[in-house]
C-alpha cells in the first residue's frame, strides 16, 4: 500500500497531492479537518516517501492515471474508507473524478481545484496563444529533462521554483526545502515524470479529444469545484465546463487564488469538505 499521512477523526477524507508536489501540499487544510474527518493524505506512486530508487527503472505505463485509481483503491480496501470524499488538486483532480468514476459506491463526494471540461480543454491548452503555458508537459517527454535535472538539488530548486512562483498566486503557494529534498533523489525526478510519459496529463487528454476520441464520462456524485481565477494553466472562463465532468459540482470562483488550491484557499476547501461530511464550518 501507498506510504501515506494520516490525522484526525471522523468521516474519512482522501486529499491526492498533484505534481511538482507531495503529501505536504495538505499541510494547511488538515488541521482545518481533523475535528471532524479521518483525513489521509496518501504520497501518490512515485512521489515522496511512496518513492524507491527501483521506480526510475519502471515503464512509465505504471504511473498513469488507470495505476494511481488501482493504488488509492488499494488504500480504500486497506483501511476501509467507505465513503470517502476525495479532494484534489492538479494530478490529484482529474484521479479523483477517475476514481469515483471507477468505484462511485465508495466516494462519497469529489472536492477539487480547477477541472477542465472536454469542451474547455482544446481552447485552453492546444491554442496556439496559449501553447507556451503547456511546454514543460512536451519537455517532459524528453530524455534531456531528466538529465538535465533528475539528481541536482540545485537544479531541481530551481525548476521546481519556476512552477510554484508562477502557478501560484498567493505567499501561502512556496516551495518547501523538504520538497526539493524529495525530488532531488537520484531517480525521484525521472519518476515524477512518469504521469506525463504515461499519456495520462492534461495535453493528452486535450490531443486524444482532437483526435476523434470519445469524451470521458461524466461522474455522478455530489462535488464542489474551487477554481482559482489566478491559475494561468486554467482560466476562469472555463470554469463552467467542470460540471461536464461532474453535472452535481457547485463550481466556485475564487479570486487571487492560483493553482495550488489546498494552500491557497485551505479555508474554502476545508468547508466544501466539511459540507460534504455534514459538519460544521470551520472553526473561527
Amino acid at each position: 500500500m501507498l506510504a501515506l499521512e494520516r490525522s484526525g477523526s471522523g468521516g474519512p477524507v482522501l486529499c491526492l497531492h498533484g505534481w511538482p508536489g507531495g503529501a505536504s501540499d495538505y499541510r494547511l487544510l488538515t488541521p482545518l479537518l481533523t475535528d471532524v474527518a479521518d483525513v489521509v493524505v496518501p504520497h501518490l506512486p512515485g512521489f515522496g516517501r511512496s518513492f524507491s530508487p527501483e521506480d526510475a527503472a519502471r515503464p512509465a505505463s505504471d504511473f498513469d492515471r488507470d495505476h494511481l485509481v488501482a493504488a488509492l483503491v488499494e488504500v480504500l480496501d486497506g483501511l476501509s474508507l467507505d465513503p470517502v470524499v476525495v479532494v484534489g488538486y492538479d494530478v490529484g483532480v482529474t484521479t479523483a473524478v477517475a476514481l469515483a468514476r471507477a468505484v462511485p459506491d465508495r466516494v462519497r463526494a469529489v472536492v477539487t481545484g480547477n477541472l477542465l471540461g472536454p469542451s474547455a480543454l482544446a481552447p485552453a491548452v492546444l491554442d496556439p496563444r496559449r501553447r507556451a503555458e503547456y511546454w514543460y508537459q512536451d519537455f517532459h517527454q524528453l530524455e534531456l529533462s531528466a538529465r538535465l535535472v533528475d539528481g541536482d538539488p540545485a537544479a531541481v530548486r530551481t525548476y521546481l521554483e519556476h512552477f510554484w512562483s508562477h502557478w501560484g498566486s498567493r505567499p501561502e503557494a512556496a516551495l518547501e526545502d523538504a520538497l526539493v529534498e524529495d525530488f532531488a533523489r537520484p531517480g525521484a525526478f525521472r519518476t515524477s515524470l512518469g504521469w506525463y510519459r504515461s499519456g495520462s496529463s492534461t495535453l493528452y487528454a486535450a490531443l486524444a479529444l482532437a483526435e476523434g476520441g470519445p469524451a470521458p464520462t461524466p461522474v455522478e456524485v455530489p462535488a464542489t469545484v474551487l477554481w482559482g481565477a489566478e491559475d494561468p494553466l486554467f482560466p476562469p472562463e472555463h470554469a463552467d465546463s467542470a460540471s461536464e465532468l461532474l453535472p452535481a459540482a457547485d463550481v466556485r470562483v475564487l479570486d487571487g487564488v492560483g493553482h495550488f488550491t489546498p494552500l491557497e484557499a485551505a479555508p474554502e476547501m476545508a468547508s466544501a469538505v466539511r459540507a460534504h461530511l455534514g459538519a460544521a464550518t470551520v472553526p473561527a
